[in-house]
């Protein structure tokens, strides 16, 4: 198979594949179609042969499965390690890696070995040309990301060396229909790894299960510095518990501590798509927006009607929350 392809780094945790790798599989191969190369998966673990040929469907065309007990979990040397060999000798113009914990740690030590350029923090990827000191690049991979505390959004290229490396946001690539009957190949390594590597051992591993599920909302609603404080965002609560929905939160909100972290909807918090989303004393800034501006339905409440929310949402509401909402819950409970 050719070499130049784009590879996604697939993070698993016991064997189960990270949402934000499927998405970047997807985005793959959006940007292997359109430089007509093909969409390669390094996939790192142990016993992972069934997950492996699973991730066919995504239109991946080939799975460099890298298996040894030394994989089973993530620890840097490793991996690095590992990564690194393998990118040596498939040579792709980019690679990609999800913004996760995982990722933030493993993707600058490959970047750091290979000397090659790493944008942290992507929430979009595009192929385009870029013109340096008189010489014109063609197709290389536009990395796009927030700047200047989300006040900007920035344009990064590295178009002097390959691979193109880049981490991204969960939540921001749109997942695609599977194929299952892709015609792709598992090709399987057993990779050495020397002992002067295996310098860490996870002795216990914690994990904490997520309370909050804003990606797979169907509906959530959300609240910001409008509600005024604790108390008025807490109406806010009641409307989601009246919906069956899920609250969300703007970054403000949340830094006063109305909220916890896990609600925050926006740039530096989740990426959302529900069928509907209730934007209640949210004034609408672009960082929030570029996390719910896909969303089906948006039904904006604020008392400001010049509120920038309103230039997206589908239905607005100008008023105080505290009449707007306890109607809204009437009214809802009645129709019911």
């Amino acid at each position: 198979m050719n070499k130049n392809n784009v590879m996604v780094f697939v993070q698993q945790d016991d064997g189960v594949v990270a949402d934000v790798s499927i998405e970047l599989l997807c985005k793959a191969r959006e940007l292997a179609d359109s430089l007509h190369v093909s969409v390669e998966a390094a996939f790192l673990g142990d016993k992972l042969a069934a997950a492996a040929k699973a991730l066919l469907a995504y239109k991946v065309d080939r799975v460099n499965l890298m298996q040894s007990e030394h994989l089973a979990h993530y620890t840097p040397l490793p991996y690095t390690q590992v990564m690194v060999d393998l990118i040596k000798e498939r040579e792709p113009q980019i690679v990609l890696y999800g913004a996760t914990t995982t990722g933030r740690d493993l993707g600058p030590r490959i970047a750091s070995a290979l000397k090659v350029g790493l944008t942290a923090d992507c929430t979009d990827l595009q192929i385009g040309d870029h013109e340096l000191g008189g010489t014109t690049y063609k197709n290389i991979l536009y990395q796009i990301r927030p700047a200047f505390g989300g006040n900007i959004i920035a344009t990064i290229v590295s178009p002097e060396k390959k691979p193109q490396m880049a981490t991204v946001r969960e939540g921001v690539m749109k997942l695609t229909a599977q194929e299952p009957g892709y015609k792709g190949e598992v090709i399987e390594y057993k990779p050495g790894i020397g002992v002067d590597l295996l310098v860490s051992q996870i002795l216990e591993s914690v994990r904490e299960e997520k309370t909050v599920n804003l990606k797979g909302a169907q509906i959530i609603v959300a609240g910001g510095m409008g509600a005024g404080s604790k108390e008025g965002f807490d109406q806010i609560v009641k409307l989601a518990q009246a919906l069956n929905a899920e609250v969300g939160a703007s970054r403000a909100a949340v830094d006063a501590g109305w909220v916890n972290k896990a609600h925050q909807v926006g740039q530096t918090g989740t990426t959302v798509r529900p069928k509907l989303y209730i934007a209640c004393g949210i004034s609408g800034s672009i960082q929030h927006r570029a996390g719910m501006a896909e969303s089906s339905r948006i039904i904006a409440i604020n008392s400001d009607p010049q509120a920038p929310i309103f230039q997206i949402a589908h239905y607005g509401i100008i008023g105080d929350l505290k009449d707007v909402i306890p109607a809204f819950i009437k009214a809802y409970k009645n129709k019911a």
